[in-house]
């Protein structure tokens, strides 16, 4: 015999409060609307391919992928959420736009945020994807939503102006269309991309409303906007399961074209490695991408979804580590690659806790020298007091000539179409 509709309905309110308790514990976050928000929508709903309790697990869960294997839509991991929608400030009543529909679960969380006087509206690019967001927010009681099938470059402009503005996809740009459609007192929160490394950044209008400064910012990890706002980020195959994300395309900092084939030979081949003399946390590490990817134009990243067989992973002692996959830093030319790694390898669940010794292993031609170059930007971001994510500040200004007034002596200044970023610690 099976439980009846009580038992199952218990079953499930168990499983929306572990993973309560899951979010909080890993995120610290206590707003108790957010919490009221996870216990209340049914992500299962959204995933009904999964059981039930897959579906609760505070992990981000692919649900398409391109012609190549490459994922590029999921349902996004919980806790992010959570974060992101802790930096958004949600107000019942607030009208929100969001970029990037997915399976629509986050739409339903802020408007349970927002109320019945608020109103959302997702935005997405595969007409497919947007038709099952729709059904999926119906079928879960929140059929008020608006889902769109466009490119959420164009934002939506029936519905502006917007007190908040969301991404749920990573962007290397703000598109004038969102600045637009932003109303008096918006914030706009993005996943934003510098040189290949995402930081979740809330930005607010300056005071004299010239620019937008930032309120926040906290270490993400999204898969990037398709469409007219998609950057200059490539992410290359080395073969199933293994990729490699270049910042600044599929030409490498020597002038050669990416060759996915040669790099993947390099990683079979013997490694050169060596001790850096650092030891970090885990959420450090974040810092340190940002570190190296605004100081060396080799950096990139390499990701490993795990073998579902068993098989040993490649990357596992990646300090980016996850129970479905693992990714780590690395700086790379046509003659090799070198890799941050720990010392160990990471636990079996992907968790792991407190300090742990940094090693960089270098292969190719070029291994050793990769190597020693890598190993000198960990020593130099050590040396630094280990800068991270909490001393970043990303402020954006009107695209133009000439450096903007007022930002601080050595920040970095990235040039885009609909923005000029500038990009420092303090």
């Amino acid at each position: 015999m099976t439980g009846g509709p009580a038992e199952d309905a218990t079953g499930l309110a168990e499983l929306r409060e572990r993973l309560v308790t899951e979010v909080q514990r890993v995120t610290g976050i206590r707003d108790e609307r957010i919490a009221a928000a996870l216990r209340d929508v049914p992500r299962h709903l959204f995933l009904p391919h999964l059981p039930p309790p897959d579906a609760y697990l505070d992990d981000a869960i692919v649900t398409k992928r391109d012609a190549e294997g490459q994922p590029i839509s999921s349902s996004s991991q919980p806790a992010i959420m959570a974060v992101m929608l802790d930096q958004l400030a949600l107000a019942p009543g607030q009208r929100v736009l969001e970029i990037g529909a997915g399976t629509g679960y986050n739409a339903a969380l802020m408007s349970q945020l927002t109320g019945p006087a608020g109103a959302v509206v997702s935005v997405d690019i595969d007409a497919d994807l947007a038709a099952q967001a729709r059904g999926h927010l119906a079928a879960a009681g929140y059929p008020d939503v608006t889902v769109v099938a466009a490119d959420g470059a164009g934002g939506y402009p029936p519905g502006a102006p917007y007190d908040r503005i969301i991404a749920t996809v990573g962007v290397g740009d703000l598109a004038p269309a969102w600045l637009d459609q932003a109303g008096p007192g918006a914030r706009i929160v993005v996943p934003l991309g510098i040189r290949g490394h995402q930081v979740a950044v809330a930005l607010e209008r300056s005071g004299s409303g010239g620019h937008w400064v930032s309120r926040s910012a906290v270490p993400c990890g999204f898969m990037r906007i398709r469409g007219a706002l998609a950057g200059p980020e490539r992410t290359l195959m080395l073969q199933p399961g293994l990729s490699v994300m270049l910042p600044d395309g599929l030409t490498l900092a020597d002038g050669h074209e990416a060759d996915g084939a040669a790099l993947a030979a390099f990683l079979d081949g013997p490694a050169s490695e060596l001790d850096t003399g650092t030891t970090a946390g885990s959420r450090d590490l974040w810092g340190l991408g940002l570190w190296l990817g605004t100081r060396d134009r080799r950096s990139c990243t390499v990701a490993e979804e795990r073998p579902a067989d068993g098989t040993p992973a490649r990357l596992d002692r990646a300090p980016f580590s996850w129970p479905a996959a693992a990714s780590t830093l690395a700086i790379a030319d046509s003659g090799g690659l070198a890799l941050v790694l720990l010392e160990q390898p990471a636990p079996a669940d992907g968790a792991w806790t407190g300090q742990a010794r940094l090693r960089v292993a270098g292969f190719g031609p070029h291994g050793a020298a990769l190597g020693t170059d890598l190993a000198a930007h960990i020593q130099a971001w050590d040396q630094a007091g280990q800068p991270g994510a909490a001393q970043l500040h990303v402020d954006a200004y009107p695209p133009g000539e000439g450096a903007p007034d007022g930002i601080p002596e050595g920040a970095l200044l990235i040039e885009r179409p609909g923005a000029r970023l500038a990009v420092y610690h303090t």
